[in-house]
């Protein structure tokens, strides 16, 4: 690539080089060359201009940083769930008997024509 379009993706902001103490641009082969060439694949390949790559680009790290912050979701989800599930387990362990839900039994929740029946829950002595 032509210096002068290097300076431009730079005072862009489309690449960050790190410099040297002379203040020599230094260009990373992982990161840097290959933003480098992808841009100039979205550039000649796919006809995009400057502003196009911008927007591809910062729609990009929109989408990482939504990634991370969905994983960080999850795994706060599943850290909750698993709270939960244990605080639910100690509380079933301190009832020390089976949960019936409110209402299951009065007589308005069965149908007509039915009669309801007395069950009885005996409750665990440990």
């Amino acid at each position: 690539m032509h210096p002068q379009t290097l300076r431009m993706y730079e005072a862009r902001g489309l690449i960050t080089p790190k410099r040297s103490p002379k203040n020599t641009r230094l260009y990373s082969q992982q990161a840097d060359v290959e933003r480098l060439r992808r841009i100039q694949r979205m550039t000649s390949e796919e006809g995009l201009n400057l502003a196009g790559v911008e927007t591809v680009l910062e729609l990009e790290r929109r989408v990482e940083r939504m990634r991370a912050e969905m994983a960080n979701m999850r795994k706060r989800a599943t850290e909750m769930e698993t709270r939960m599930t244990e605080e639910l387990d100690r509380l079933r362990k301190s009832i020390g008997g089976e949960r019936v839900p409110y209402g299951a039994y009065e007589p308005e929740s069965i149908g007509p024509g039915r009669q309801s029946t007395r069950i009885q829950i005996r409750r665990r002595t440990n």
